[in-house]
């Protein structure tokens, strides 16, 4: 039973903090904002940073509290209003996921203070949880060498369609979000999700030391 508990941990706990990470930057308002002026967005859209803000408030609504599609219409070409709805309803998935990634994160948590096998769990944590490290240090090594190969790769995978193939001359949604901007949030998420990580290892570090230093002292006793 402790083995499929440390399982779920190993899995669930580091995707919660993952998709955590996706939506804590995702729904960063500054950052947009931020990122408008460091890449010439003004310029590009021809629009002030107060429409950019209200534009971007409203986009981020969209996603979060599910907004009619009629709302971006204003501002938003047909073929960016559908992507955006696929967009939607991938972050709606995303939700899902994190809920699901929590429940069972606390379930092995409470699993783990009820038995108080502290040290089976911290060293299973502790190490299992460097395939993560691995997986993260890869992608983000050979995303830095071609980004926008993998970002094309996404895509593909996450997408049946190519709305999201867009025209940087004429529509908005790529002016305001072009690629500089996912590089940059994409480095962030993983930074990020690698410091929760190393936090994580770290407390489980100390709770093996711990347990290490009690067998000690009690077999010098």
């Amino acid at each position: 039973m402790r083995r499929v508990v440390l399982f779920f941990l190993i899995i669930f706990l580091p995707l919660f903090l993952l998709l955590q990470s996706v939506e804590f930057n995702t729904f960063d308002k500054e950052l947009y904002i931020k990122s408008y002026e460091r890449y010439g967005v003004l310029k590009s859209t021809n629009r002030s940073i107060g429409e950019l803000d209200g534009i971007t408030k409203l986009l981020l609504r969209y996603l979060r509290e599910g907004l009619d599609k009629e709302v971006l219409r204003p501002f938003f070409s047909d073929r960016e209003v559908k992507h955006m709805e696929d967009v939607k309803l991938l972050f709606k998935y995303g939700f899902m996921l994190k809920n699901i990634s929590l429940i069972l994160s606390i379930f092995g948590i409470v699993t783990i203070v009820y038995s108080k096998d502290y040290s089976y769990f911290a060293k299973g944590m502790f190490y299992g949880i460097f395939g993560w490290w691995g997986f993260f240090i890869l992608l983000f090594i050979v995303s830095t060498w071609d980004f926008t190969k993998y970002f094309t790769y996404f895509h593909l995978i996450f997408f049946d369609n190519d709305l999201w193939i867009l025209n940087p001359d004429t529509d908005l949604l790529i002016q305001m979000l072009p690629e500089q901007f996912f590089i940059h949030i994409f480095r962030r998420i993983v930074l990020l999700f690698l410091g929760m990580l190393a936090i994580i290892q770290l407390i489980a570090y100390i709770l093996m030391r711990k347990e290490r230093d009690d067998d000690g002292g009690t077999m010098g006793y």
